[in-house]
């Protein structure tokens, strides 16, 4: 079984992150996610990542890095996480699928929510990196 890809993004904005609650399927339902999805056969996870923001949020975002690691998903998936910024003109996320709310974290509001397990080690990875450019400011 060849490993799929799915990739998350990781989206920053004023220094916040876009936390996304699922709303299906009800195992997941009600715990939050960096947004994104799969990689579909032969696209390119850095454009499956922009055309899963664009689907399921209804902004125009780019990736702006990869974020180290790779974190298994039930077979045969495994979850890459991108940092991703919205481009200037850009509508505001709004929960369009597979969602009910949305919600911008601030460093010390990282861990409020209910994140589901593979995100957390990417959300850490990613809550160094604004602690780190939050301190720096």
């Amino acid at each position: 079984m060849t490993e799929r890809i799915v990739v998350g993004a990781a989206l920053l904005d004023g220094g916040r992150l876009l936390a996304a609650r699922r709303s299906a399927p009800p195992e997941l339902a009600g715990r939050w996610e960096l947004p994104g999805g799969k990689v579909e056969e032969g696209e390119a996870p850095e454009a499956a990542l922009v055309r899963e923001l664009r689907e399921e949020l209804g902004v125009d975002a780019e990736p702006v890095e990869r974020v180290p690691g790779q974190w298994p998903l039930r077979p045969p998936y495994a979850l890459q996480v991108w940092t991703a910024r919205l481009l200037p003109g850009s509508a505001g996320p709004e929960p369009l699928e597979d969602h009910d709310e949305l919600r911008w974290l601030s460093p010390g509001e990282l861990w409020d929510v209910d994140w589901l397990d593979p995100d957390v080690p990417a959300v850490r990875e990613v809550a160094g990196r604004l602690l780190a450019g939050y301190l720096s400011e």
